[in-house]
């Protein structure tokens, strides 16, 4: 009988070897993940932005300080740091389970006692007992191991959790950085408009006064210059509510923000994305859904291991002693038991087609994260391209209606265009000039999404 149950166990516990088993993170991207254009297919010989850190991606000085205090004040990233120190404190202890527990339970008594032939004399029966209680889990069936593989896997998504957190709080500082800088640069262009448009004003009114132009001229531009002072005011309030956002994600109470010129900020000419591959190892949320995709794959481990038996020790280890008597008796017990579930009503095999079902899900969810991400990709680097291609354009625009705006000014003076030419001239160059500073902000937008979207801004 002793030899035909060590075989059964034996074979119980060679039968749990799979349990032990351990995750192979997924690794595979296909070739065409960023699309199929030369210009795409070009930059993926190149080494990725992804791998220049935030503050080499980002030189500003005065967003680079922005950022700084972001990443030590904001609280959704304390929030993702605390999750990565809760997943640690979690491993630990996974770890620990390897071990046994012990625990010390005294407990004291008092208790009456009659002696005598009649009963008529009592007494006080003093007792005592001080275990030192072990309990230990083998763990014969893999579930410890599993345990703390499962915990390592959370904690890893907790950490790319946190990373994710930090780039996107980075590209979104960048981005109401570079927001202001246009608001700036639209303010100055208003402005400088506002003072140009002003002079035109009284140049008609002076041709209106000398019977050389009609009152409907001087309306007609009175109203264009009441326009751009409704923009202004309109642009200072988009400036003020760009800053009190930046301020929410600093933490800190609505203020001004410090900030550079736009200065002489252009689009770069080469937007490098890397190997499609590289996108795995980089990009935060595919880690995630790399480590959330462990995790079901050791709940479908464990949930196998719940067929297989659990071996535990306990023991005890003290003195029990009564009416003060020095020293007590030692007490001592150690046992064993081996528990294999035979029927659970179905419990077991629900849980583990559930937990395999699950697993397929996050399989699925974690493709899925793949296909999205190199979609990202892909219209980051059209962003960044149709950006660059009309920037080139604009300027040439701009260049263009700055010296139709001249010729037709001179012309008006000398009484030789109508106020409907110049007021057109006056719109038609205003407008390319806003729109190319968009432009600029478009395209910077746009480049950091690629870098975003590449995985960059974790380092």
């Amino acid at each position: 009988m002793k030899k035909y149950i060590c075989i059964v166990l034996t074979g119980l516990v060679l039968s749990s070897c799979g349990v032990y088993k351990k995750y192979q993170s997924q690794s595979g991207a296909p070739d065409d993940l960023f699309g199929r254009g030369d210009s795409i297919a070009k930059a993926a010989s190149e080494a990725s932005i992804a791998e220049l850190s935030w503050r080499e991606f980002f030189v500003d000085p005065m967003l680079q300080q922005l950022i700084d205090s972001a990443l030590v004040r904001n609280t959704d990233l304390m929030a993702a740091k605390s999750a990565v120190l809760q997943a640690q404190a979690s491993l630990k202890a996974a770890k620990l389970a390897y071990l046994p527990s012990l625990s010390l339970n005294p407990q004291a008594g008092i208790s009456t006692q009659m002696f005598g032939s009649s009963g008529s004399g009592t007494g006080l029966n003093y007792s005592y007992n001080i275990p030192l209680q072990l309990d230990w889990n083998i763990g014969i069936s893999g579930s410890v191991t599993v345990n703390k593989r499962k915990a390592q896997a959370v904690l890893e998504q907790a950490e790319a959790a946190r990373d994710a957190t930090q780039a996107n709080l980075i590209a979104t500082v960048a981005q109401y950085y570079f927001q202001l800088l246009m608001l700036d640069k639209e303010l100055q262009i208003l402005i400088e408009t506002d003072s140009l448009w002003e002079e035109s004003l009284e140049t008609e009114r002076a041709l209106w006064e000398n019977g050389q132009a009609y009152s409907t001229a001087v309306n007609q531009m009175e109203s264009s210059c009441v326009s751009v002072k409704t923009q202004i005011v309109d642009t200072r309030r988009s400036i003020l509510s760009a800053e009190g956002e930046l301020c929410k994600l600093l933490r800190i109470t609505p203020q001004p923000i410090a900030r550079l010129a736009w200065g002489d900020y252009s689009l770069p000419e080469r937007f490098s994305t890397g190997v499609p591959a590289t996108l795995l190892e980089n990009r935060p949320d595919i880690k995630v859904a790399d480590k959330v995709l462990a995790e079901a794959f050791y709940n479908t481990a464990s949930a196998r291991a719940a067929f297989y038996p659990s071996f535990n020790l306990t023991g005890l280890l003290g003195w029990v002693g009564q009416n003060g008597a020095d020293p007590g008796a030692l007490l001592m017990k150690l046992a064993a038991s081996l528990m294999q579930p035979v029927f659970a009503q179905g419990k077991l095999t629900a849980q583990l087609k559930i937990a395999k079902l699950n697993q397929e899900d996050k399989l699925m969810d974690y493709i899925q994260t793949v296909i999205k991400a190199g979609n990202q990709v892909n219209a980051a680097l059209a962003d960044c391209q149709v950006a660059k291609d009309k920037d080139v354009l604009y300027k040439h625009q701009v260049a263009v209606l700055e010296d139709a705006y001249t010729g037709t000014h001179e012309l008006m003076n000398a009484g030789k265009a109508s106020y409907i030419e110049v007021l057109t001239a006056q719109e038609s160059l205003l407008s390319a000039q806003l729109n190319e500073a968009t432009n600029l902000y478009n395209g910077a937008t746009a480049l950091i999404g690629l870098y975003i979207a590449l995985g960059g801004a974790t380092k």
